[in-house]
């Protein structure tokens, strides 16, 4: 992982003298060139990483820049190790895991008790209450992030939320983590535009040698894209009656000035939303214990929805 390699290089360099390229692209076991892109990055990063060619050449970081590794204070290592976690929540990569070792290697020793009391005051966990991140999810992430990195297409099969299965080959641009749930933002041969794909709805995925063509977009300019689109459609403004025994619900999830609380207790929210399945979907995880009162259209479409569920049940004995 390039986060790893890079900050392993920092550690080095600030722990010697000076350092080949070609020491460093056998000890990463890469080629001298993508350690030459790693010292750029770490030079855009701030930190000057200089050369020195001859017998005993090499990388270092200068002396008026290194001295007692002042350039991360206490509270940047701190900062760097709580990111890392966050990411591992989600990855639980052992590469990320040797990287947050690293930067607690260079945490000066009258600091250790402090740095570590921290993280014993405080916890990071995203994931919700009772998720059990998939295994198959687990398993094309590794595929995919490989791919991503070496910029090679994939293929594999696919489960739209439709039900629909399609064999899809992508060019796979960027990893997305999004509520629980690891997403590849692509550009889709067979739609021949951009799409994002669940990973844990892909089955028989395969790395081929065809590379990713230039020019595509980011998932930023993607987003940026989507977001016009959304709002160049109509939103539906939707007034629904909650239970006063859903209020924790209901105040965790929309926002105060949204909300208005009746003489019984019970709960008005309008708001406006994307009609979807979604919408549909989130309206019935409350049960019995709301109402759709505007538009009727919608109340309607809940009715329907609501009498298929009671007629899979009617026969029960």
């Amino acid at each position: 992982m390039k986060i790893n390699r890079l900050l392993a290089i920092i550690t080095i360099l600030l722990n010697r003298e000076r350092i080949s390229a070609v020491e460093l692209s056998k000890k990463f076991e890469v080629s001298i060139r993508t350690i030459y892109r790693d010292i750029e990055a770490i030079n855009m990063a701030g930190i000057p990483v200089v050369s020195q060619s001859g017998n005993n050449g090499g990388f270092y970081i200068v002396d008026n820049y290194k001295i007692n590794h002042q350039f991360l204070t206490l509270e940047d290592k701190i900062s760097i190790v709580e990111a890392l976690k966050n990411i591992n929540g989600f990855l639980d990569n052992k590469q990320v895991e040797l990287a947050i070792e690293k930067i607690k290697s260079i945490v000066p020793k009258e600091k250790r008790a402090e740095f570590d009391s921290h993280f014993q005051q405080m916890v990071i966990d995203n994931l919700p209450w009772g998720f059990r991140k998939s295994d198959k999810e687990n398993l094309n992430y590794k595929v995919v992030y490989t791919a991503v990195d070496n910029k090679k297409c994939i293929a594999f099969d696919y489960r739209s939320s439709k039900g629909g299965y399609d064999w899809r080959e992508v060019e796979p641009l960027t990893l997305v983590f999004k509520g629980v749930s690891w997403y590849l933002f692509s550009f889709c041969k067979l739609r021949s535009d951009y799409r994002l794909f669940k990973l844990s709805r892909m089955d028989s995925l395969e790395v081929l040698e065809k590379e990713i063509e230039k020019g595509r977009i980011s998932y930023e300019q993607y987003e940026n894209l989507d977001k016009n689109k959304y709002e160049e459609n109509k939103l539906t403004r939707m007034k629904l009656k909650f239970s006063n025994r859903v209020r924790y619900r209901i105040e965790d999830y929309f926002d105060i000035s949204e909300i208005k609380v009746q003489e019984d207790g019970s709960l008005v929210v309008e708001s406006d939303f994307f009609e979807d399945e979604w919408v549909y979907s989130m309206i019935l995880s409350y049960g019995e214990y709301v109402e759709v009162i505007e538009p009727y259209r919608i109340r309607k479409i809940i009715k329907d929805k609501s009498e298929k569920i009671y007629n899979i049940y009617s026969n029960m004995t």
